[in-house]
C-alpha cells in the first residue's frame, strides 16, 4: 500500500471504532432511549473538539473475541476544561456493558500513568457491570488487575473526579471510592456488585435504587460529593469543582478576580439569632462572606449538621467548613466529622486555605452516635486537622462549648487566625446544662419553686459570664474579637498576606496520604 493508502486506512479504521463501537445496534438503541454513550459524554464535558483518543485500536486478549471488542470496553484520552489540560476515560457499554478486562484495565492505567506525569487532572465516567467473564476467570485473569490500584497510591497529586453515568459496579465503583469529588446522575446505581448478584449469592431480593441508588448515597453514605437529575449538571459541577482547584499539587490554585463589596456589613449579624438554640440556615452566613455566587457546596444533603464546600474570598480558593444550627443543632456527629475530613484531605493535598465558621454546641451524644463509633471519629477529625498543612482561619460566630470548639479548629489547634464575635459564647458547655448537671442536687433541695428558680438563674448567669470571647481573648486564646459587619474583610485581609505563605512541598503535607473515602 502506498503511504496515502495506508493514511486512508487508518482514518478509516479508527472513524469506524469510534462511531460504530460495540455494534451500531447499540449506539442506536442508546440514542433512542435517550442515553449517551462515553465518547458523547466524553465529547460533552471537554472543551469543544478538544478530546484526542489513547489506545483506540486496543481490543481484548482472547483472540475469539478480538472483533466484538474494539476499545475493549474502556475509552480515554486528553482534552481541555475551559482551557486546561486534563485526562478523561470512562466505560463503553456498548462492549460487554464496560465490563473491566485485562486490556481496557491497561489503558486506563496508562491514562493514569500519563496523567500523573503530565500533572493534569483526572475525570472518569464510570457505568460499568463489573469485571468481564471469562477474562478474570482463574489464578491468572484475577492476577493482572491492569493496575487498577496503582490509583490508591496517587498521594492526590493530581485531582481526581467521576461522574457515575448509569450502573456501576466493580471496577468503576472502585475507581469512584478513590476520587476526590463524585457526582452521581439521578437512575444510576453505584455499589460493589450488582443486586442480582447478591440474590444468586445471599437470596437477598433488592432493587437498584435501594442498594446504591442517588438518595442513598447522597443522604445515608455519604459516598458521593453530589446528586443531581442531569448529565449537564454534572458535567457542569465537576467543571466548577476543577475550578477551585491548581492542576497538580505542585501549583498554586488559581486566582479570580474578587468579587463583592468588602464594606462594613451591617445586616451580617441579623442573620444570626442572638438565643443560642434557636436554630437558622449557615448556608446564608456563608454566602455573604464568600465571593457572591462562589459557593460549592459538597455534600449537600448528606450530614447537614455542618456545611462543607469550596469558594472564593478575596478571589482566593478556600474550603469552608461551617456548623448548621438548622440541622441537629448544628453538633458534630460521625458523619459530620467524616464530611469534614474528606474536604480537609482535599485542601490539604492541594494547598487551599481552610476557614472554619463555628457555632457548635458540641459532639452528639447517645447511644446511635457511640455505636456509630463517635469516639474514634471525633479523634479522627482532630488528628486530621492537627496534621493538615495548609493555613486555617477560625471565626466563633454565636458559641462554641466543649472539646467541640477546638474540633471546629478554635484554640490551641494550628489556626493562623482564630477570631470571635463579641456575643459569643465559650466554654465547657452550654450554661443552661452545666447547671443542670452540676448543680442539679442542690437545686432539688430547694424546696420552694420560686426560689429554685431564681437560684438557677442566678447559677446560669455565673457561669454564663465567664463563656464571653473575652475572657479567651484577655489570654491571647483568641487573636482578635472582631465586628460582624467586618468578618468578610478580615478574613479577605489574612488570605491577602497568607499569599505569601512558604508553600511546603506535595511530600510535606500530611493529608495527601490520606484517603478521601
Amino acid at each position: 500500500m502506498t503511504d496515502s493508502e495506508l493514511t486512508a486506512d487508518l482514518h478509516d479504521r479508527a472513524r469506524r471504532v469510534r462511531n460504530e463501537m460495540g455494534g451500531v445496534d447499540k449506539v442506536a438503541k442508546m440514542s433512542t432511549e435517550g442515553d449517551r454513550t462515553v465518547r458523547e459524554h466524553i465529547d460533552a464535558f471537554l472543551d469543544e473538539q478538544t478530546f484526542r483518543e489513547i489506545g483506540t485500536f486496543s481490543r481484548s486478549l482472547r483472540v475469539e473475541e478480538r472483533e466484538k471488542t474494539p476499545g475493549d470496553g474502556k475509552i480515554g484520552g486528553h482534552g481541555t476544561v475551559d482551557g486546561r489540560p486534563v485526562a478523561v476515560f470512562g466505560d463503553d457499554i456498548t462492549v460487554y456493558r464496560g465490563s473491566s478486562s485485562i486490556v481496557g484495565t491497561r489503558k486506563e492505567h496508562r491514562l493514569y500513568e500519563r496523567a500523573m506525569a503530565m500533572g493534569v487532572p483526572i475525570v472518569h465516567f464510570g457505568e460499568t457491570g463489573g469485571a468481564r467473564i471469562p477474562d478474570t476467570m482463574g489464578a491468572e485473569g484475577i492476577s493482572e488487575p491492569g493496575g487498577l490500584f496503582e490509583l490508591a497510591k496517587r498521594r492526590h497529586k493530581v485531582p481526581m473526579a467521576t461522574m457515575v453515568t448509569g450502573q456501576s459496579f466493580g471496577g468503576s465503583s472502585f475507581l469512584s471510592a478513590l476520587s476526590d469529588y463524585v457526582v452521581m446522575v439521578r437512575g444510576s446505581c453505584l455499589a460493589v456488585t450488582s443486586p442480582k448478584v447478591f440474590e444468586i449469592a445471599t437470596g437477598e431480593l433488592i432493587s437498584f435504587e435501594d442498594v446504591g441508588g442517588v438518595d442513598v448515597h447522597a443522604r445515608k453514605t455519604g459516598q458521593i460529593d453530589l446528586g443531581v437529575d442531569t448529565d449537564q449538571e454534572a458535567y457542569e459541577a465537576i467543571r466548577k469543582w476543577l475550578s477551585y482547584l491548581p492542576s497538580n499539587a505542585w501549583e498554586t490554585a488559581p486566582r479570580h478576580e474578587p468579587e463583592g463589596s468588602f464594606d462594613h456589613d451591617a445586616e451580617l449579624a441579623d442573620l444570626v439569632p442572638a438565643k443560642r438554640t434557636r436554630g437558622y440556615d449557615m448556608r446564608r452566613v456563608v454566602n455573604r462572606i464568600v465571593d457572591p455566587g462562589s459557593m460549592l457546596e459538597i455534600q449537600p444533603m448528606y450530614a447537614r449538621n455542618v456545611v462543607c464546600g469550596l469558594a472564593r474570598l478575596n478571589g482566593f480558593s478556600v474550603g469552608v467548613i461551617a456548623n448548621n444550627p438548622m440541622f441537629g443543632a448544628g453538633t458534630l456527629d460521625p458523619q459530620a466529622c467524616h464530611k469534614i475530613i474528606r474536604l480537609a484531605t482535599v485542601c490539604d493535598s492541594y494547598n487551599i486555605p481552610m476557614v472554619f465558621l463555628a457555632d457548635v454546641p458540641g459532639f452528639m451524644v447517645g447511644e446511635r452516635v457511640e455505636h456509630e463509633l463517635m469516639l474514634h471519629w471525633g479523634m479522627r477529625m482532630m488528628h486530621a486537622l492537627q496534621n493538615s498543612s495548609t493555613p486555617t482561619l477560625t471565626v466563633c460566630i454565636r458559641k462554641a462549648f466543649g472539646l467541640a470548639w477546638q474540633a471546629m479548629n478554635g484554640s490551641l489547634m494550628p489556626a493562623l487566625g482564630v477570631y470571635s464575635w463579641p456575643g459569643a459564647e465559650i466554654g465547657f458547655m452550654d450554661p443552661e446544662v452545666g447547671v443542670n448537671v452540676a448543680f442539679g442536687s442542690k437545686l432539688a433541695r430547694i424546696e420552694e419553686p420560686e426560689e429554685r428558680e431564681s437560684e438557677r438563674l442566678a447559677l446560669v448567669q455565673e457561669v454564663g459570664e465567664s463563656t464571653n470571647p473575652y475572657e479567651a481573648a484577655g489570654t491571647m486564646r483568641i487573636d482578635e474579637i472582631i465586628d460582624p459587619g467586618d468578618t468578610r474583610s478580615v478574613l479577605a485581609n489574612d488570605l491577602e498576606m497568607l499569599a505569601h505563605r512558604n508553600v511546603p512541598p506535595p511530600e510535606a503535607r500530611p493529608l495527601s496520604y490520606w484517603p478521601t473515602c
